[in-house]
């Protein structure tokens, strides 16, 4: 497959930003997470497996509302009510898997894009060779405690009540509020800084974010708070990596349960990585995907 990037037209009229780096017949497909982030942190995949001695096909794209990608208008109440679905997003995995000609490949998805793996591979596992749920949880509310107790570690609990003050108002706008959250985000979400995956100017996304998750990392007012998916995970029959970051926001006790309950699995964490910790601390992260996908290929996986 041709690399570089390539505009995609789905079935419902709407394009898409699609992006092709690396070599060889591995195929992995990489979701982003937000949602309503965009493909950024993927750039450098195909060279980073190339560096662990893999020759990788990576495909990246922007989803429905993010970046490059096209722009709904979510202000519409039937647009946001038929794109601003779970059920959509899985079936766009789907239709950009069809659409880019791969089969027999590897899922990546960090964050929410590791909701859309978990959900993936059970609906269309059979198309998978394996699947990695990078930082993701299956229950949402065991999310919540944590991020709460993050909190606890760097802030005051002055800073902490007067978040939870501004969260019950609305009042997520408030400087002083942001400005705890950007501290939470230094800690736990890119803890590598300055970071790489800032804009000078908000590019889209916000208003799927917005609706599925909320003003932030640690709060959730969208229609993730409903995300249950425990009692799933023993139908997800692809070899399976669960990557976290050991300082992130999505809690490890978490992962232990989910890697108990997906048959076929493997967790491993990041030293020094909070949630993307794939830009954090990228030898190690690479190095375990290198690992479980030359495992795979070579059918000694869990073996």
């Amino acid at each position: 497959m041709k690399t570089g990037t390539k505009i995609i037209t789905l079935d419902n009229g709407y394009h898409l930003w699609t992006n092709t780096q690396g070599t060889g017949k591995i195929h992995l497909l990489c979701l982003h997470g937000g949602p309503g982030g965009n493909h950024e942190y993927w750039e450098d995949t195909a060279e980073q497996l190339k560096k662990q001695g893999l020759d990788v096909q990576v495909h990246m794209y922007d989803q429905l509302g993010s970046l490059y990608s096209d722009q709904p208008d979510y202000s519409n109440p039937e647009i946001a009510k038929k794109y601003l679905t779970y059920e959509y997003f899985l079936d766009e995995v789907e239709e950009v898997r069809q659409k880019l000609g791969i089969d027999n490949f590897y899922l990546i998805g960090q964050s929410w894009g590791g909701l859309l793996v978990q959900e993936y591979a059970v609906k269309y596992g059979n198309h998978l060779k394996g699947a990695i749920i990078s930082s993701m949880v299956d229950e949402i509310d065991e999310y919540v405690a944590a991020v709460n107790r993050r909190r606890e570690e760097v802030l005051t609990k002055d800073e902490i009540d007067f978040m939870h003050k501004c969260e019950a108002e609305g009042n997520f706008d408030n400087q002083r509020y942001q400005d705890d959250v950007q501290i939470l985000n230094i800690n736990f979400v890119d803890r590598k800084q300055p970071s790489k995956l800032y804009h000078l100017k908000d590019l889209g996304g916000t208003a799927v974010y917005n609706a599925f998750q909320g003003d932030n990392e640690f709060v959730i007012t969208g229609k993730l708070k409903d995300w249950h998916f425990r009692d799933q995970l023993k139908n997800i029959k692809v070899p399976t990596l669960l990557t976290f970051g050991e300082h992130e926001t999505m809690p490890l006790d978490t992962a232990r349960t989910m890697q108990k309950l997906i048959p076929n699995s493997r967790l491993v964490t990041t030293p020094n990585g909070g949630h993307h910790h794939m830009v954090d601390n990228p030898d190690v992260y690479y190095r375990h995907l290198a690992d479980f996908i030359r495992e795979v290929e070579a059918d000694t996986f869990n073996k």
